[in-house]
């Protein structure tokens, strides 16, 4: 079976054991792919893996032997899951394989506004002091603070298990209103958790009704103390809304992974506001994290060749 690999850098970055992979079919592994290789690499191809090249109709009605894509991922948005049906292409994800890696990743950047690690992090500085340590602003305890989520997957439950073990009080804002009820935790409207929140923390998927959820309006409504963190979608955050914020002081800060365009443009308005941390979209890529993706990819192929497919999206 012929398998395409268009993008594996991000996943792979040549150190995991590919074995279980090339032992599925005569597999081609690419780094990257532009828009204009794409027909030549995957044109004898059953199965194409990709995590950010976008496939769409004028790719399927040139490639009559694609019969399977693997997204390397969870969400599948860079498909066009219409036109792969009518293909008759089957398209998989990947579900669940990160969650712990972005809440630990989260509450690092929580963790870094709350020790202030950035602002410390100079060792000649401090061995200029007379005393045996210093600090350069007030570094604050979780407990008694309220974390406040947006969404309740995975990795929102996940958070308000952290935050719980911190001390912090947790308020809760999704979508769909449910009959459930955990230990320490209150599900609100978004507008009492954005007026609560010390720490507001984003874990919804991006659709017409959450991008740019976060705005002008809504930043108002948060404490000037309060700090923004964003692991999901860039699009869930209006961008020159949130740097104006930053600059007024309206919010203390940010801690984002994601925005927008990626990476990242010098024309971003957020590069140039204060009291930001920046991570380049690497939340979900602890190498365990990886690891449970690729071998979830695997899987995913293996039930399809054997007429068994699993996590099929379309």
């Amino acid at each position: 079976m012929n398998i395409v690999f268009l993008d594996a850098f991000t996943l792979l970055n040549n150190e995991l054991d590919i074995t279980d992979l090339q032992n599925l079919g005569d597999i081609g592994i690419y780094e990257r792919t532009s828009p204009n290789q794409i027909l030549e690499r995957c044109k004898n191809a059953e199965i194409v893996l990709v995590n950010k090249v976008k496939l769409g109709k004028q790719h399927f009605e040139q490639l009559p032997k694609l019969k399977y894509i693997g997204v390397t991922a969870t969400g599948f948005n860079i498909i066009d899951i219409e036109e792969a049906k009518r293909f008759g292409i089957l398209v998989s994800n990947v579900k669940n394989y990160s969650s712990l890696s972005v809440a630990q990743h989260t509450f690092a950047l929580i963790l870094a506004f709350a020790n202030k690690i950035v602002e410390h992090n100079n060792a000649q500085e401090w061995s200029k002091k007379e005393d045996f340590c210093y600090y350069n602003s007030n570094l604050t305890e979780l407990a008694d603070k309220t974390l406040g989520l947006v969404g309740f997957g995975d990795i929102s439950k996940a958070m308000a298990k952290i935050g719980l073990s911190f001390g912090m009080k947790i308020k809760v804002h999704r979508k769909t209103a449910k009959s459930e009820s955990m230990e320490g935790i209150e599900f609100c409207s978004l507008e009492e958790v954005l007026h609560h929140a010390d720490y507001l923390s984003l874990h919804c998927p991006q659709t017409p009704e959450t991008t740019e959820l976060i705005n002008t309006e809504s930043l108002k409504l948060m404490k000037k103390n309060a700090v923004l963190i964003n692991t999901a979608r860039g699009g869930l955050i209006n961008e020159s809304a949130l740097a104006d914020a930053l600059k007024l002081g309206v919010i203390a800060g940010a801690g984002l992974d994601v925005v927008s365009e990626e990476p990242i443009r010098q024309t971003n308005p957020l590069i140039t506001a204060p009291n930001i941390i920046f991570s380049p979209h690497v939340a979900w890529a602890s190498f365990e994290a990886r690891k449970r993706l690729l071998s979830i990819v695997v899987q995913n192929i293996l039930s399809y060749q054997n007429g068994t497919p699993q996590n099929i999206v379309n």
